[in-house]
């Protein structure tokens, strides 16, 4: 299995940035000043790369005690794919689009369980933000047993920007969310469809929810209120299966 690389070293990351590799994060040390800094401080910010400021024993953790001069970063081991392209290709085909939005989803297990049910059901491709999003690593691949490889990952800069895409592409907008009294057994997804699945804590941000065509949910008959966002993904995936078999 291919791993997630670390790269250490400020100079080496502001290379690894200007050569357009995929950073997935980069992580800095409290305090970190200088001339080179600000100049790896500023590519950061200018491709919207995910940061955190970190302990130096964290960072020597990383770099397993290499000279990391105050910054390590994860490079990405996957290919994204450009939004445009795999819409293009996706409706240029003989099959109903589906595609799946995750809106601040961050936990890693969660996004590689959801990136193989989106392979075992035909998904042309999942849509995350750069920013604030579950990184694609060794346990993200290991967890989509594979399927990172295989289903289109998209990265871009607000999830708007996506949904304004899908919108202009007549491609319905199907939002997971317990702020609705309507099913997901109700809604007609034998069009072309995006279905948005929310972050653990905080579900499908309420911006986003203004923006969907539909907004639906799951029936729960126990006394938990919310299920797993993976499984509930599952869940809707494969009632989009079930109704585009039954037709």
């Amino acid at each position: 299995m291919e791993q997630t690389t670390t790269i250490f070293g400020i100079r080496a990351i502001i290379e690894a940035i200007e050569s357009n590799s995929t950073i997935d994060k980069v992580y800095l040390q409290k305090g970190l000043r200088g001339e080179l800094y600000f100049e790896l401080e500023k590519l950061i910010k200018k491709n919207k790369i995910s940061t955190s400021v970190v302990p130096v024993e964290k960072l020597n953790r990383l770099s397993k005690h290499n000279n990391h001069q105050g910054a390590v970063a994860k490079i990405s081991p996957i290919t994204f794919y450009e939004l445009d392209i795999l819409m293009e290709k996706t409706l240029n085909s003989d099959k109903t689009p589906l595609f799946i939005i995750l809106d601040q989803l961050s936990d890693v297990r969660n996004f590689g369980a959801i990136i193989r049910t989106a392979e075992c059901t035909g998904v042309d491709g999942i849509i995350i933000q750069k920013s604030g999003s579950a990184p694609v690593n060794a346990e993200t691949i290991k967890t989509s047993a594979g399927a990172a490889f295989k289903v289109p990952i998209c990265k871009v800069d607000h999830i708007k920007d996506a949904i304004f895409q899908f919108q202009a592409a007549d491609i319905k907008l199907v939002a997971a969310t317990e702020k609705t009294e309507d099913s997901i057994y109700d809604v007609d997804l034998n069009q072309p469809t995006a279905i948005i699945m929310g972050s653990e804590h905080k579900g499908v941000s309420n911006s986003v929810l203004k923006m969907a065509d539909y907004k639906a949910k799951l029936p729960l008959l126990g006394e938990i209120e919310s299920l797993n966002v993976s499984v509930a993904c599952g869940a809707f995936l494969y009632e989009t299966i079930r109704q585009r078999i039954k037709s």
